[in-house]
């Protein structure tokens, strides 16, 4: 899963795919790479970011769906209206931070045929990163994903179009974190596809002391990691060189 921020304030990017044009061209770039899917944000959720209202989310990103229709794209929002809006103009899926937990946002995703990624989140990214805490947190968020995998059912999501991410960085510290990827596996109970997304984030600044712009390595290193606790989706800013680990990991499990 190739990462497209519509956005002005990205933490990974600094908002150079802002505009339409510059996102649909980055997008053809990493499905060329190697993506599957490509992942279109208009709202930064980032630590500490501020919410995007729903006028200006749509704005951002509704040009960029569009002139994408010929290609699976994910649509990352957690605002039913957007849900249907990009669904309508031909989004495949939809990623959301809050795993459908809005009001309105069940209906909105049972009455298409979409795929749907379900997040786990401890907060708001204003303020989630503000001394989180879990008596286990590895328990706890495959016990919220449970209850979202059953709501979706409940609402007639059937579980083959659902895959669920932890929420690596969404209020969570780097240990949570890491003890979220080492127990990968346990979250395979759940009986969906998970998703990882660890590109470039924070966590990878306080192990290696690198910046957001130098932290393929440790990118690289926890995709490997996710990959081999049973990740099947990876959510990705550089799609060639994870291609690559895939590629290696792929015949590892076959030779």
């Amino acid at each position: 899963m190739g990462v497209v921020n519509v956005t002005p304030d990205s933490f990974s990017d600094g908002g150079r795919f802002a505009g339409a044009g510059a996102a649909v061209a980055h997008a053809r770039r990493l499905l060329a790479e190697g993506a599957d899917l490509i992942d279109v944000g208009g709202e930064s959720t980032r630590p500490g970011a501020a919410p995007t209202d729903e006028r200006q989310e749509l704005e951002r990103i509704l040009p960029v769906v569009q002139a994408l229709r010929d290609v699976p794209v994910s649509v990352d929002t957690r605002r039913p209206a957007v849900m249907r809006a990009v669904l309508e103009a031909g989004a495949s899926m939809i990623n959301d931070i809050e795993a459908l937990g809005a009001p309105g946002a069940l209906e909105a995703v049972a009455g298409s045929d979409c795929a749907v990624c379900l997040m786990h989140k401890k907060g708001d990214p204003a303020t989630m990163q503000q001394a989180p805490h879990y008596p286990d947190v590895v328990a706890e968020v495959r016990e919220f994903l449970a209850g979202r995998i059953a709501a979706c059912k409940n609402a007639g999501i059937a579980r083959d179009r659902i895959v669920a991410d932890p929420g690596f960085g969404f209020g969570k510290t780097v240990a949570h974190n890491l003890a979220l990827l080492r127990h990968l596996p346990e979250l395979g109970s759940l009986g969906v596809p998970l998703l990882a997304g660890w590109s470039r984030k924070s966590s990878l600044g306080s192990l290696t002391g690198r910046a957001v712009g130098e932290r393929l390595a440790g990118s690289l290193a926890t995709a490997l990691l996710a990959l081999l606790g049973g990740a099947r989706i990876l959510r990705v800013h550089d799609v060639k060189e994870t291609r690559d680990v895939v590629l290696v990991w792929d015949a590892w499990r076959k030779a």
